[in-house]
């Protein structure tokens, strides 16, 4: 299956008798040393963070379980809930008040999002409407007062929080208008048959308390989430016509399926190919639900977790398949249960190329990553066919019911490739957006690749390759763009015209240059797995990254880091020149015969570096009889110098030579990177 960069070990090229000769007379210039210069990472290694980028032998991690119990009220599109919030400080430090985060807000006209991003809120409401917050002491709840600010609650405690394991419980009775359509966060989205509530953020959530910055509280403006890990058991109350899905396993099904259901449930859990739960016919037929009036309660468990988000409507056509993945630990006297891929959407979503291949995709990205980096954690993946956000939460993804082809395919493996990066591996992508959407841009690419024999590959879309599909071409505009910030700029302060290129392609095509161009798929892919490992279920910096990757995969990579990720640097090589020469005779010998016979002959290629991205470079030599050479530059050889002459074993007349033959690297000017000398003159 063809590489999106085909890899040329070096194994293959260095050998002694193509040595590289730097030139002793090019000097580096002295604005090139910076490149190799060390580089002070923003997070200084301590005991919570080791240097070699894992977890310290002081680690600690807050844990935020929840109770929740909530409604919808469809009349008035109100979500109402109360919940019970297990919270364990296992930080150091005492703890006099509690942040919690209130998406909700976002919604309000006076909100800091509503002000700063007015073209993102079509729909607005009046945010969470708090109504209690008791504190629970000895079986007892008792109120605590709290303060709102924009997205964010704090709640002082009576006493501290000790440290080291102690917890606490509070509770908290809430409820919020669902606003209408609005990017998927929570929307209302109307179809033909009636509407899909689309809920997510949709419940206070504990802010995260770390030994980086304590309270991490910034302002939710609309874009990406920080979040505890723990146990949430969620009920959802709605309308006896409704099919929920959500986050986690449904624990309760004999009380909201019909036996009819439950039967497909089960066959659907021994089948490869999808099995339809609801049908279209049952969208239109009452009787197809287990009661005909009243209200149902659905209820959900997840386990390692740090959010939930869940869909209800009338009008779903749902559909699963097995997932093919180990059994999970079953509860004390219960069955394993099946883990399953679903899809949900309105009828007018089906179709032989639309969300009829829905769960293919589903089954196929949740098998792909489990297999290539780290085993899916949790029961079930949904995908739900609303609104059309393209949005990611644990176990569920929010996409659009009008998709289709290798939109539906590539939208799809991307929001389930979410599950690993930040799901799994809690980056802060509240401040390190690389972190979530370029590390999973990364690996959906390759499920493109894998899917189907490469039914929809290369990946194409506005996320990855957007202009031409070769990555290399399109990052140059972006690299060499005077006003692009670079990877490490705050989430937030990433304009919108490069929000997608920077953040999503180029994090992305970065992994990819270190997997093929410098480390090499074996190398890189046993550190990236061991990355995930280390960091699964915990909140990796991007200074932890930087030192595994390069701890792991035994490579100094500051070069890399300082100028991909600090930077918007880029390589830039040209030819430089070409040489022959003949051995100098033995003694005795005339160095007519000497050269006449071309033993031992040679020709010298000077290559010049004028970039500061010192990627490997493939150099390759083709004689008109067709045997080439090729070696690769190491990132090394520009150390001290910015010119090499490379020599090679004569072979005859030159046809060509050429660097980057394969066109792999995002070099911006390439017009003298291919030397081909004059044919010789025939008598």
């Amino acid at each position: 299956m063809r590489s999106f960069f085909p890899f040329l070990g070096l194994a293959l090229c260095l050998t002694p008798a193509f040595a590289a000769r730097p030139a002793p007379s090019q000097s580096m210039p002295l604005a090139m040393r910076p490149v190799f210069d060390t580089l002070v990472l923003p997070d200084a290694a301590n005991i919570w963070r080791s240097g070699s980028g894992r977890p310290g032998p002081a680690y600690w991690q807050n844990r935020a379980d929840y109770r929740i119990e909530s409604r919808i009220d469809p009349d008035k599109a109100v979500l109402s809930g109360t919940e019970t919030i297990t919270y364990t400080n296992n930080s150091p430090d005492a703890l006099d008040v509690l942040w919690l985060q209130l998406d909700q807000n976002m919604y309000r006209k006076d909100s800091r999002s509503w002000i700063a991003y007015p073209d993102w809120h079509p729909a607005s409401s009046e945010g969470f409407v708090i109504e209690r917050v008791t504190l629970e002491e000895g079986g007892k709840e008792h109120p605590v007062p709290f303060r709102i600010d924009d997205t964010r609650m704090q709640v002082s405690l009576p006493s501290p929080l000790a440290g080291s394991g102690h917890g606490l419980k509070l509770h908290v009775t809430w409820h919020h208008q669902i606003p209408g359509l609005w990017g998927g966060r929570t929307a209302v989205t109307p179809v033909k048959d009636g509407k899909i509530y689309e809920i997510a953020q949709w419940y206070p959530r504990m802010s995260v308390y770390d030994d980086l910055r304590g309270w991490d509280t910034l302002p939710y403006l609309g874009q990406e989430f920080y979040l505890e890990y723990g146990t949430t058991d969620y009920a959802v109350t709605v309308p006896w016509n409704f099919t929920v899905v959500g986050s986690g396993a449904l624990v309760n099904p004999q009380d909201v399926l019909s036996a009819t259901e439950r039967a497909r449930l089960a066959e659907a859990s021994r089948s490869d190919k999808r099995v339809l739960i609801r049908t279209p016919e049952d969208v239109l037929d009452p009787a197809s639900h287990l009661a005909r009036s009243g209200e149902k309660t659905w209820r959900f468990h997840m386990e390692n977790t740090r959010d939930v988000a869940f869909a209800a409507s009338p009008v779903f056509v749902w559909d699963a398949a097995r997932l093919d993945l180990p059994a999970l630990p079953a509860a004390k006297g219960q069955k394993p249960q099946p883990r399953l891929a679903m899809s949900v959407y309105p009828r007018e979503g089906a179709g032989p190329q639309a969300w009829d291949r829905s769960t293919e995709y589903v089954k196929h990205a949740i098998e792909y990553f489990s297999s290539q980096w780290y085993p899916y954690p949790w029961p079930n993946a949904v995908n739900l066919g609303g609104h059309g956000a393209g949005m990611e939460y644990p176990g569920i993804v929010f996409d659009g019911w009008q998709d289709k082809n290798d939109m539906l395919f590539w939208i799809t493996t991307h929001e389930l490739g979410h599950g690993w990066f930040p799901m799994i591996v809690g980056s802060n992508e509240r401040r390190h957006a690389f972190m979530d959407e370029g590390f999973n841009t990364f690996i959906d690419a390759y499920a493109s690749q894998h899917f189907n024999h490469g039914e929809y590959a290369p990946k194409k879309d506005a996320e990855f390759a957007p202009e031409t599909g070769d990555p290399a071409k399109d990052i140059v505009p972006v690299l060499t763009a005077a006003d692009a910030p670079s990877l490490m700029m705050p989430s937030e302060l990433v304009p919108e015209k490069y929000r997608h290129k920077v953040t999503y392609f180029k994090g992305a095509y970065g992994l990819m240059l270190l997997r093929e161009k410098i480390l090499g798929p074996d190398r890189f892919d046993a550190a990236f797995r061991a990355y995930i490992r280390a960091w699964a279920f915990k909140h990796p910096t991007p200074s932890d990254f930087f030192r595994f990757m390069s701890s792991e995969a035994g490579e100094d990579l500051t070069w890399f880091w300082r100028g991909w990720y600090f930077e918007n640097w880029w390589p830039q090589y040209r030819l430089d020149g070409m040489t022959h020469s003949a051995p100098k005779p033995e003694q005795g010998q005339p160095a007519s015969t000497a050269a006449g016979t071309g033993a031992g002959n040679t020709i010298a290629i000077g290559v010049r570096n004028e970039g500061k991205l010192l990627l490997p470079v493939v150099l390759r030599v083709t004689w008109q009889d067709g045997t080439k050479a090729e070696r690769v530059i190491p990132t090394e050889a520009w150390a001290l110098h910015d010119r090499l002459s490379l020599s090679f074993p004569e072979h005859g007349p030159v046809k060509s030579v050429v660097l980057d033959p394969d066109q792999g690297l995002p070099v911006p000017d390439r017009s003298a990177m291919t030397l081909t000398p004059p044919e010789p003159a025939h008598p």
